[in-house]
């Protein structure tokens, strides 16, 4: 996991720089889910950048649509489209969009941002593939504030249904919203045990910890008969000292003086 402390700080500040250019965006749920991100396509999600539509392929939907940066930044850095695209984000006939759209970029899977959609979208594809006898894995990323939406508690109610072990959904929990903190808005906790009795295989980590996120991508792969949760505990904002817990940050872009901090403290100089 050493190896990808450096490419990380370096996708930390590509989001920064990203939503500094386009003057909007979400760094603070950008920032919090990075690493889970990371830690996915580098070394767990079956992929091929130059056949973004390879049928084989594991799918990943970015269900909190509105963190897509961080979606754009790993994939231009594992090679899906140049780097210096992602300075194009949110403006007028780019592929990148405030939040993903399937048919636009390739390697999108799902276009998202109506918040609780996501997982009934990996639940159909993943049940479709279990119909069909292939072998890909899918992934659903999922905020905490998201799953405050109904239709996320109709999905985690099917999935165990259906015997559906191809299937993982990542909690983003950033304890963080638009208008506050999940836990005052409306509490989720105790998280894991609600995800537990509805009979999903649940495991809880630190959403930075490269190698716990590394361990529970790992570990999911080896459940038999039952979906899989992580509840990955994150912080909104992360790596940036003033955005780090702070709502404000849900959706707003730094300014020129607020972009050069940021930058100063994710990248060391």
């Amino acid at each position: 996991m050493e190896e990808l402390i450096a490419p990380i700080r370096e996708l930390r500040a590509d989001i920064i720089r990203m939503i500094a250019t386009a003057g909007s965006g979400h760094p603070g749920g950008s920032l919090s889910v990075i690493d889970l991100l990371a830690v996915l396509y580098a070394k767990h999600l079956r992929h091929d950048p130059k056949r973004p539509d390879w049928p084989g392929r594991d799918r990943l939907i970015l269900s909190k649509g509105h963190a897509c940066p961080a979606l754009y930044a790993v994939m231009a850095q594992r090679g899906f489209f140049p780097k210096e695209e992602l300075l194009t984000l949110r403006k007028l006939g780019s592929r990148l969009q405030g939040h993903p759209e399937r048919h636009r970029l390739p390697g999108i899977e799902a276009a998202t941002g109506s918040l609780g959609q996501g997982l009934s979208m990996g639940l159909g594809m993943a049940l479709a593939a279990k119909m069909d006898g292939t072998d890909q894995r899918f992934y659903v990323v999922t905020g905490d504030g998201e799953m405050q939406e109904g239709q996320v508690w109709e999905a985690l109610l099917a999935a165990p249904q259906f015997k559906l072990d191809n299937l993982t959904v990542i909690v983003d929990s950033n304890n963080g919203q638009i208008d506050g903190h999940v836990s005052e808005i409306m509490a989720l906790d105790p998280l894991a045990d609600k995800l537990k009795s509805f009979n999903w295989d649940t495991r809880v980590i630190d959403g930075h910890d490269l190698d716990a996120i590394d361990g529970a991508l790992s570990a999911v792969k080896t459940v038999k008969g039952k979906p899989q949760a992580i509840v990955a505990k994150t912080v909104k904002g992360k790596g940036v000292s003033f955005m780090e817990d702070n709502i404000a940050w849900h959706g707003k872009a730094p300014n020129k003086q607020e972009c050069e901090q940021a930058l100063k403290e994710i990248l060391g100089a």
